[in-house]
């Protein structure tokens, strides 16, 4: 099986991939479509040059490496990618070959943590509005996606990803809920800047609090992404009750 998971930023899309990569029969990938979205893009990220330097910048060649044999042998393969990089240009047929899930978060939760890290970002940085146009996307395809909240994975990982690995027709097994701390061999090259935070834990956070409050630009790139959310969290799987 291979499993496409589309994210944002900042959205415990690293802790996913490290909960996949725990499971032993699933190699995983990070971001690589990075390094084609900065080339094709032009834009100035943290680490730029070292992202170019360590991935493939031609698109079809990241396409040849998720679809071609799956590394060390594993039975799955689990693509950690990030909505935005699917900019005009990014091939989008090998969509329909892969198993797609969604992983969202509150607008206000992305944008707070992004911009600490990221100067005054815009709607086409977080994600959101992508994510939403290949959610419907993977439906024309007639492909049948999923979409996970991360607060609900944070408040019940073993039933949500119990839940998850139920729709896509993955065996559960409780080994997704730790990871060594220090993070993965497969890292990205940029996870010195990004990952401080994941490479210190073990396993999932505890719930989140109180949705954090905007104010000015902040507030308005919140509500921009708002309606992508809702549309998109309308569209979530539910862990079964406990109990």
């Amino acid at each position: 099986m291979r499993i496409a998971m589309w994210s944002g930023p900042r959205n415990l899309s690293t802790a996913m991939m490290y909960s996949f990569a725990a499971r032993g029969d699933c190699a995983v990938i990070d971001e690589p479509f990075y390094a084609a979205y900065l080339t094709m893009t032009g834009l100035e990220h943290p680490m730029r040059d070292e992202i170019i330097a360590s991935q493939p910048s031609d698109p079809g060649k990241v396409v040849e490496g998720l679809m071609g044999p799956i590394p060390r042998g594993k039975q799955h393969f689990y693509h950690k990618h990030m909505a935005q990089h699917m900019i005009d240009g990014m091939p989008r047929d090998w969509i329909r070959d892969v198993v797609n899930v969604f992983l969202i978060r509150h607008p206000a939760r992305v944008v707070a943590s992004f911009s600490a890290k990221y100067e005054k970002p815009t709607l086409d940085d977080i994600g959101f509005r992508q994510q939403a146009e290949l959610f419907e996307l993977v439906k024309a395809l007639g492909g049948d996606p999923v979409v996970i909240d991360s607060a609900d994975i944070r408040r019940d990982p073993e039933g949500h990803l119990r839940s998850l690995c139920e729709r896509i027709g993955l065996d559960w097994t409780p080994d997704m809920l730790r990871w060594p701390k220090g993070g993965h061999a497969d890292d990205g090259v940029w996870a010195s800047h990004w990952y401080g935070a994941v490479h210190g834990s073990t396993g999932f956070a505890q719930a989140e609090g109180d949705v954090p409050e905007l104010t000015g630009w902040k507030a308005d790139l919140s509500a921009a992404a708002m309606p992508y959310y809702e549309a998109l969290r309308g569209e979530e799987v539910k862990a079964p009750l406990q109990g």
